[in-house]
């Protein structure tokens, strides 16, 4: 292991890489997420068909094809993306799929009622969503959150395939150099299981913030 420890720093950069791929991607899918699972429940039509066929194709397709696509697919058409803008990119489209499906489940699992009377009090639409709705929601959807949070952090070692240098990327860059496997997948399982440790620590803490707070 005495090849991890001189190498720590590559990996620590690879690390802060995997970290911000999955936290803008995250951003991005939170966003996504919100938009499609209110057209999942939105009284229009076209709009509810539009919202399940992209969750269909998104949740029934590999992550890995998605970001093959964006960043190989793509470029027939002209559209050209650095690697790490695909990542952002293909990651986003992915996890906000699987978060429109949580926030829809959350925003449902609030009673009618509420919404009722949000309108009897004057509230428009958009000011019972955000002052009643959105917040009774957050609490329901923080725990599946905290999954997909995780499961994205795992999910951007596949964006090595693509020649973005994040943690499985720089592991394999050190492997190539000196013919070790085991010392360098260990580490990186390591960092990986660390990392994802303190995810589910700061979102049990969210967590149970939201639970005092309601």
């Amino acid at each position: 292991m005495q090849l991890v420890w001189d190498n720590a720093e590559f990996l620590l950069r690879g690390a802060r890489y995997t970290l911000q791929i999955t936290l803008v991607s995250m951003i991005f899918g939170v966003l996504i997420g919100m938009i499609v699972a209110l057209a999942r429940i939105s009284g229009i039509r076209p709009v509810r068909w539009i919202a399940r066929f992209y969750v269909s194709v998104i949740r029934g397709t590999p992550v890995l094809v998605q970001i093959f696509f964006v960043y190989f697919g793509l470029a027939d058409y002209g559209l050209r993306l650095g690697s790490l803008t695909a990542a952002y990119l293909a990651l986003s489209i992915n996890v906000g799929a699987y978060l429109s499906e949580t926030f829809r489940g959350a925003i449902l699992s609030v009673p009618k009622g509420q919404m009722e009377a949000a309108y009897a009090a004057g509230m428009t639409t958009w000011q019972a969503y955000r002052r009643i709705i959105f917040p009774q929601a957050a609490r329901v959807a923080i725990a599946p959150m905290g999954n997909t949070f995780i499961g994205m952090l795992k999910e951007t070692s596949l964006v090595s395939t693509i020649a973005v240098t994040e943690l499985l990327r720089s592991a394999q860059l050190l492997i190539a150099q000196y013919y070790k496997y085991t010392p360098f997948y260990i580490g990186i399982a390591a960092m990986y299981w660390v990392m994802s440790t303190l995810f589910s620590i700061v979102l049990h803490a969210v967590e149970k913030r939201l639970s005092k707070a309601y």
